[in-house]
Order: C-alpha cells, then sequence, then structure tokens
C-alpha cells in the first residue's frame, strides 16, 4: 500500500488529500503524478527516519521525472539520506547531479561545504594540515555560493569564512 494511504496522523491526512486533489486537477502526465506519489512516499518516510524505504521511493520518482528542477529536489533529498548515513562521497554525488539540473539551490552548495570542512577537520585530526586547507579552500567555494543565492542565511559560514580569510 502507497504510504500517502497510510498516514496516521490529521496532518499527513489533510495535506495528502489536498496532493490528490491537486494532482487531479492540474494537467500532467501520468508519469508525472507518478513521480510524484513516489517523491511524496519518499518524503514522508524520510521524515519518520525510515531511510531505506525513502531511498527506495525517491529512485523509484527519478525514473518517471523528466523536469530538471522537480529531479533536482529528488537527487537533493538522496543526497541528503547519503549524508545522514555518513556516506558522504554518494552524497556529494547528489547534490552535484541536483545542482547540474537547478544551480538555485544553496542548500546543496552549503551540505556539499558541511561535508568538505568536516573532512578538512579530520584531515587536521590525521595530522594532515595540507590536505585539510584542500578541503577548507572547497568548503569556503561552496559556502560562498551558497551565500551569494540567500545572502541573509549561513550566517555562521559567512563568520567562518571572514575569520579564515577566505571572503572575497
Amino acid at each position: 500500500m502507497p504510504r500517502s494511504r497510510i498516514n496516521g496522523n490529521f496532518i499527513d491526512k489533510t495535506s495528502s488529500i489536498a496532493a490528490n486533489i491537486l494532482l487531479r486537477i492540474i494537467p500532467t502526465t501520468s508519469g508525472e503524478k507518478k513521480a510524484f506519489t513516489y517523491y511524496r512516499d519518499g518524503m514522508s518516510a524520510q521524515s519518520e527516519g525510515n531511510y531505506a524505504e525513502a531511498l527506495q521511493n525517491y529512485y523509484e520518482a527519478t525514473r518517471p521525472e523528466m523536469d530538471p528542477y522537480d529531479r533536482s529536489y529528488i537527487l537533493y533529498n538522496i543526497g541528503l539520506i547519503h549524508t545522514s548515513n555518513g556516506e558522504h562521497t554518494k552524497a556529494l554525488e547528489y547534490y552535484f547531479q541536483a545542482l547540474e539540473r537547478n544551480p538555485f539551490l544553496p542548500q546543496a552548495f552549503n551540505n556539499m561545504a558541511v561535508i568538505c570542512h568536516y573532512r578538512g577537520e579530520q584531515a587536521i585530526l590525521q595530522g594532515d594540515s595540507q590536505i585539510a586547507e584542500a578541503w577548507f579552500d572547497k568548503a569556503a567555494e561552496y559556502w560562498k555560493q551558497a551565500i551569494a543565492l540567500t545572502p541573509e542565511n549561513y550566517i555562521e559560514a559567512y563568520n567562518w569564512l571572514k575569520i579564515t580569510r577566505r571572503f572575497e
């Protein structure tokens, strides 16, 4: 049974009903409807911490979804799950794919920066300051892009860029 039919709380049920009504009245192809249903079920599973189920739904959503903008959010959410699971290389791949389709996702740039910063910190712990600096420089690049898209967000990143003299 699709997750959209088993959501237990009132808000989830109301959202599902509204989404189903919109799917009926907005002119969309059957592929787009199918992709949206999988995406919605993926988001629901992800919000409950059911990452394996969420990934399965997101992967299914990528099959029929052709719109690059919509596809970018599916890929972004796949990246989020891989980040949560500590699979940073996979996460970066999905964030890159999302940004190829939609270069206006500051949250993808931010998450990429966070991963790079983390890797820089890990390199410091291993005593490799040269590798750490390379990771920190990469993090700075991504944070600058996120900040350029949403200047009011990412204040901590902005401060880190200024403190480390990486902000131009």
